[in-house]
């Protein structure tokens, strides 16, 4: 009889599937209409800038676009890609062969991921494409105010969307270790949103607890700190859009940073769903 190892092979399969079943749902198709509406609205809104500047407005505008509707994909096409396997009886079909959940986990994840990836480089090369062409003609308009050449930087807005990546990558984590022991999308979609505040609000509790004297509090806190990410780290949008360069350490340091949350969410997920009765 032989024995069945872990397999790279077969969380290629799966990753495949998911990325095309992904790429099919009429609600990925919907927010990247939606996200690039919205992004070369900031064309036509500019003059409502309050003052920026024009170009730094068009790229808030455009970063922000990517961060909303990039935190909802994550979500909620992860939480519909892992369900529909549950509620179509697929993943019991898959499972039944020999095919580890650690390995239908991580296949999971994968496509997910790279549907998040072809997301998120189709709005920076779309808003890379607006910018280049507004700052051309404002060029062409006010050749004295770029006498130092261009004012965006544009390999940095490239290293923007792929910081924005891999927090949604983390999100994606988060929200299979919910799936994994939730029993509807919905209430995978909910506590993940939850989630998504908190790690946007979890420098709070990092400043909270360098201030409580109380050491059980202090505890608490660091613990609260330390199991979820920071997700103010991957804010560098004000800088990119100022023009200001990205340190090498400073996105190094995001990297790393990330890619530890990802293995421990990926791993606690896979904890949680060999647990799971399907």
């Amino acid at each position: 009889m032989n024995k069945v190892i872990f397999s790279p092979g077969r969380i290629k399969v799966i990753a495949k599937n998911t990325f095309l079943e992904a790429v099919r749902q009429k609600f990925f198709s919907f927010l990247v209409v939606i996200a690039f509406g919205i992004i070369l609205s900031s064309q036509i809104l500019r003059d409502f800038s309050f003052g920026a500047p024009e170009l730094k407005f068009i790229a808030d505008f455009g970063f922000g676009a990517i961060v909303l509707f990039g935190s909802v994909l994550a979500i909620v096409a992860t939480a519909q890609l892992f369900f529909s396997e549950i509620e179509n009886k697929t993943a019991i079909t898959i499972l039944a062969k020999p095919v580890f959940r650690s390995e239908f986990i991580f296949g999971k994840f994968i496509g997910t991921s790279a549907l998040l990836l072809v997301f998120t480089g189709m709005m920076t090369v779309i808003l890379t494409v607006l910018l280049f062409w507004r700052e051309s003609a404002l060029m062409e308009i006010d050749p004295e105010a770029f006498e130092a050449g261009r004012m965006v930087a544009y390999g940095d807005i490239f290293i923007y969307g792929l910081v924005q990546w891999l927090k949604f990558s983390i999100l994606c984590g988060i929200t299979m270790v919910i799936a994994s022991f939730s029993n509807t999308n919905l209430y995978s979609v909910v506590i993940s949103f939850v989630v998504l505040l908190i790690c946007h609000l979890q420098y709070l509790a990092i400043d909270a607890w360098t201030q409580v004297d109380f050491f059980p509090v202090r505890i608490a806190v660091f613990i609260l700190a330390s199991v979820f990410p920071n997700f103010q780290m991957f804010n560098i949008g004000d800088q990119v859009a100022l023009g200001e360069s990205i340190p090498a350490f400073v996105t190094l340091r995001i990297i790393a940073y990330a890619m530890v949350y990802v293995v421990v969410f990926n791993l606690l997920a896979v904890f949680s769903f060999r647990k799971r009765e399907i």
